[in-house]
């Protein structure tokens, strides 16, 4: 109990006084899983709004993947992601691997598909309320997409938010492609893997709490943005 209560209080002052090591991993970690999400979002979001406007042949065959794939173990992405940028890989050569731009790599193909299916539920829903009246108006399937997705910017910014919330919180993938190499790769999750393997808990404590904080910081953005709550009632 008494190695709890100093490792607590240790964690605690290295979060208060921002420890060097603490920010480099955090900032590292929210540098990834942000350009991650931007790259998702440019793929996910106009994804979305095709599925919603457009039928063809294929179509519920797309949805159905894209809501099956939001349940792809991460270490199955990793290790497809190990083997394409390999050194005896189809991507070897471009040297990739062990470096963030791998570990983009893998949280993109890990969140597009729940940004994708969450999207896709919002705007079919507000394809339904437009349909006739942006058919009636003859515009084109881009102008019927860039209008869905313009209102329904809330909703779309939720999903951005829960596939931010997925991406932060990524180990498995991101070990295997990252490699967790100190000043290179290493982010808060595989730092605490690291840290708590070792038994320094203060610095896997102190990581903890960062990623706490930034998890309870999306879900009160989800919160807040959904306006979940209304004129007092929840």
């Amino acid at each position: 109990m008494v190695d709890l209560w100093e490792g607590l209080r240790q964690a605690f002052w290295l979060v208060v006084t921002f420890d060097a090591e603490l920010a480099e991993i955090a900032l590292r970690s929210l540098r990834v899983t942000l350009t991650a999400l931007v790259i998702a979002c440019v793929i996910a979001l106009p994804l979305s709004a095709l599925l919603a406007v457009r039928r063809f042949r294929w179509r519920r065959t797309v949805i159905a993947i894209l809501n099956a794939l939001m349940g792809l173990p991460p270490v199955v992405v990793g290790l497809i992601v190990y083997i394409f940028l390999s050194r005896s890989g189809p991507l070897g050569a471009l040297g990739l691997l062990f470096t963030p731009t791998a570990m983009i790599v893998a949280q993109v193909i890990i969140i597009v598909p729940l940004i994708a299916s969450i999207a896709h539920q919002s705007l079919r829903d507000l394809w339904a309320e437009y349909h006739d009246l942006l058919i009636s108006l003859n515009v084109s399937q881009f102008q019927k997409m860039r209008t869905l997705l313009w209102d329904a910017r809330r909703a779309l910014l939720t999903a951005a938010l829960a596939g931010f919330g997925r991406g932060i919180g990524e180990v498995g993938a991101i070990m295997i492609v990252g490699g967790n190499i100190d000043h290179a790769t290493r982010v808060l999750t595989t730092a605490i893997a690291l840290e708590t393997g070792k038994g320094q808990f203060a610095l896997a404590l102190a990581l903890g709490f960062i990623l706490i904080a930034l998890a309870l910081t999306v879900n009160l953005t989800i919160h807040w943005v959904g306006q979940t709550e209304r004129d007092s009632r929840w």
